[in-house]
């Protein structure tokens, strides 16, 4: 990205955390959900990444299904950022009652144990608010990574809107990150990360839909090292203001076998719950961005015949 894309991006998000923020809610959806139908029909590299995508999840659907999705799925991908742009603003108790989530015992029942508890999420809905939800409702404080963004201002808007919503964020470099995750797990913490996409060749080789790709170790080598749960946790919207979610049991660590293997286990059993999740609601699963091995790699493709 050049100097000069890297501050239009920049001040585009600068515009809209001080712009959209100041906007009536009822005002912000629709704008939301007029630039989603714009952004669908002009059909850039990211809808049609998005709507690949969506044909792995829905293998049987039509060409005018996926498209259907594909809408549905930018909607709610705006929606993300209208209410992301808008948090920072919204009341303690509109954040409250702007999240529902099943099966919390999960949750506060291995912080009440003092193990420490990682939550896992794929990227589903928004995450952003279910954090602000964590630190309000429950008065919980938790750490999270954040990537490296260009240019510089651009990440330090995003550390410090988390920070604002009550979020410890480390960044992804650096190395210390998991180090300094491990440290706050044995102090009986919490920890979030967003874990259903690792480009890099350190990731767990997973089959996600019926095809290889690769998420992060991460969450398995922090329960594995730190006695702490590992909690999936996934997220939808359902056509109300109230976002949905669900904390699903724990994923425990193998009796047998060396790290690696338990690692690939539990990333494996990762995967499964967050496939769950995104098949149950697929039009909120915001993946714009090549994930699936075949797509970085074409040689890798079974269904072209190729080892």
């Amino acid at each position: 990205m050049t100097s000069l894309q890297e501050r239009l991006t920049d001040g585009l998000y600068g515009l809209g955390w001080s712009t959209v923020k100041t906007l009536p809610e009822p005002v912000a959806t629709r704008l939301g959900r007029t630039i989603a139908d714009l952004a669908w029909k002009q059909r850039g590299k990211g809808v049609r990444r998005l709507e690949s995508n969506y044909a792995r999840v829905v293998p049987d659907a039509t060409p005018e299904r996926l498209a259907e999705l594909t809408r549905a799925g930018m909607r709610s991908y705006l929606r993300y950022w209208m209410e992301s742009f808008r948090l920072p603003v919204w009341s303690p108790e509109r954040i409250r009652r702007g999240f529902d989530p099943k099966d919390l015992h999960f949750l506060t029942d291995g912080l009440a144990a003092g193990k420490g508890v990682v939550l896992a999420l794929p990227h589903l809905a928004n995450w952003d608010l279910a954090g602000a939800w964590v630190t309000t409702e429950l008065r919980m404080p938790f750490t999270t990574v954040a990537e490296r963004l260009k240019p510089e201002t651009l990440y330090d808007r995003f550390v410090a809107y988390r920070e604002g919503l009550g979020m410890e964020v480390l960044p992804h470099s650096g190395g210390s990150a998991f180090g300094t995750l491990a440290r706050r797990l044995r102090d009986g913490g919490l920890v979030c990360l967003v874990a259903d996409r690792d480009l890099s060749a350190s990731g767990v080789e997973v089959t996600f839909f019926g095809e290889r790709a690769r998420m992060p170790a991460g969450p398995a080598l922090l329960a594995q090292q730190t006695g702490a749960l590992l909690l999936p946790v996934t997220l939808w919207y359902d056509g109300s203001p109230v976002m949905q979610g669900r904390v699903h049991p724990p994923i425990e660590v193998p009796q047998s076998g060396g790290r690696a293997e338990k690692t690939s286990v539990m990333t494996q059993a990762l995967a499964d719950a967050f496939a769950t999740g995104i098949a149950e609601h697929p039009e909120d699963w915001h993946m714009l961005q090549r994930l699936w091995l075949a797509d970085l790699d074409p040689s890798r493709d079974p269904r072209k015949g190729t080892p």
